[in-house]
């Protein structure tokens, strides 16, 4: 039978999907991409902002047709919107023939099984308790090309923050065991992944729960050890958590990349202490010029939310005067989502739509200098870079050679820019390290030329 499934929502999610798709795989099943030639299909939700839940709703309902036609002979739900609206779309999608929870994926095989054999819905929600231990060293089917991919350390969430949800869909902070890691990290380096990128709703915290203190710096040097692993790069880092024995660890592990995730959200203290975050601009400034004097090469990403209930054009003006003293290599920020069972979104003075988009854009605006400049800088530099492919119907290809597109350690997947090189003589294979001279800037984006010397990378 062949299977569509659709993953929504963030990177964490998708390692979930292929933790399903691994499972089903094992009981025999395929999978397609076309949604008119399956013949059932599986949605891992996201409910994280408005955004967010309307496109999984809105898929849900478009695939139910499939199901109403008889096309699908199954169609299953599951991810945080199925943990957080299970009773809701029982009722109001009947299409929908199984419900699985956040700790409930193992049971996708059996949920999906039961559907397509006729039995009666006795189970029709996999609802396991959000306290249990989190999967890991799981079979999983690869859905990023191999070049990279995902590895969760940890699920849920403790900082309960007043505008997310998340502590309540996925639970409390739960390490993945540090054997299973390395063991998951092993599998995936020996399918051909060269770069590790290490996420959870909070990655500084691992370990705290399970060994009574931090071990992202032992998880991070021992990863490290596996011998074809190239980059690992780290994702969600709070501020409050970054230690200096991380810094030290990124500072002298060559494979660790010089990158840094930090989602802040604001500027001004009056809206940080609203969001219920645990730390203050001094604070924050301080922690992040630590981190530029120990790693000057440091490449920092940061979030913002604009328009959070209360924020005055003071406190916004605070973060736009943040946002021009730290200058941020990477900044993204996104207007405030109202949430139904969070403490912001029964706050009092909620923003117009209007002015939250306006906010956004100053904001983003101020970034766009900063990095179109910070681009700029870089020219003259040498960089390694992992190719991503070539662009297609290259005009040159004939007389001056194609151009390439890469990554530098300075860009995530799918949420930073790329490094575009030039006139290439020779081909080039997917996952290839190789080192460039920056010779040019468009925008967000770096241009370069493949140096002669291009010996495997080694930094």
């Amino acid at each position: 039978m062949k299977v569509l499934f659709v993953s929504l929502g963030c990177d964490k999610n998708r390692v979930d999907s292929e933790v399903m798709l691994g499972m089903l795989s094992e009981r025999g099943y395929e999978f397609t991409d076309d949604e008119t030639i399956a013949e059932a299909a599986v949605v891992n939700t996201c409910c994280f902002i408005g955004d967010a839940k309307q496109e999984s709703i809105d898929t849900i309902l478009e695939l139910s047709e499939y199901r109403v036609r008889g096309q699908y002979k199954a169609l299953i739900v599951c991810g945080c919107l199925a943990q957080r609206y299970h009773d809701e779309i029982k009722t109001e999608i009947p299409e929908v023939d199984r419900i699985i929870g956040i700790a409930s994926l193992e049971h996708i095989v059996d949920a999906l099984d039961s559907v397509i054999k006729g039995e009666g819905p006795s189970d029709y929600a996999f609802m396991d308790p959000l306290d249990k231990k989190p999967y890991g060293n799981m079979k999983r089917v690869q859905t990023f090309g191999g070049m990279y991919n995902y590895l969760k350390i940890s699920e849920g969430c403790n900082k309960n923050c007043t505008y997310c949800v998340i502590p309540k869909v996925r639970g409390r902070y739960r390490s993945v065991p540090m054997e299973d890691l390395i063991a998951e990290a092993k599998t995936l380096v020996s399918e051909g992944v060269t770069e590790l990128i290490l996420v959870a709703q909070e990655t500084t915290l691992y370990g705290t729960d399970l060994y009574g203190e931090k071990k992202l710096p032992e998880l991070l040097n021992k990863l490290c050890e596996i011998e074809d692993l190239k980059w690992i790069r780290l994702m969600y880092c709070y501020p409050e958590e970054i230690t200096n024995e991380l810094i030290e660890t990124i500072k002298n592990q060559d494979k660790i990349c010089n990158y840094l995730d930090i989602p802040i959200q604001s500027g001004s203290d009056n809206v940080l202490r609203m969001m219920g975050r645990k730390t203050n601009r001094a604070e924050i400034t301080e922690r992040i010029a630590y981190i530029r004097q120990q790693i000057p090469d440091i490449c920092l990403r940061t979030t913002l939310i604009a328009g959070f209930p209360g924020e005055t054009d003071e406190d916004h003006a605070e973060t736009v005067s943040f946002v021009k003293e730290l200058k941020f290599d990477r900044l993204g920020c996104f207007t405030y989502s109202q949430e139904e069972d969070t403490v912001a979104g029964e706050m009092e003075n909620q923003i117009s739509e209007e002015i939250k988009v306006k906010r956004r854009d100053e904001i983003m605006d101020i970034q766009q200098g900063i990095a179109f400049a910070a681009a700029e800088g870089r020219i003259g530099q040498t960089v390694s870079a992992v190719i991503e492919g070539r662009i297609a119907d290259d005009e040159d290809y004939e007389s001056e050679g194609c151009t390439y597109v890469a990554r530098t350690y300075m860009d995530a997947p799918d949420v930073d820019g790329y490094l575009f090189i030039m006139d290439v003589p020779y081909d080039l294979m997917s996952g290839q390290f190789v080192n460039v001279r920056i010779t040019g800037s468009n925008d967000y984006d770096l241009v370069g030329e493949l140096l002669e010397e291009n010996d495997e990378f080694t930094e």
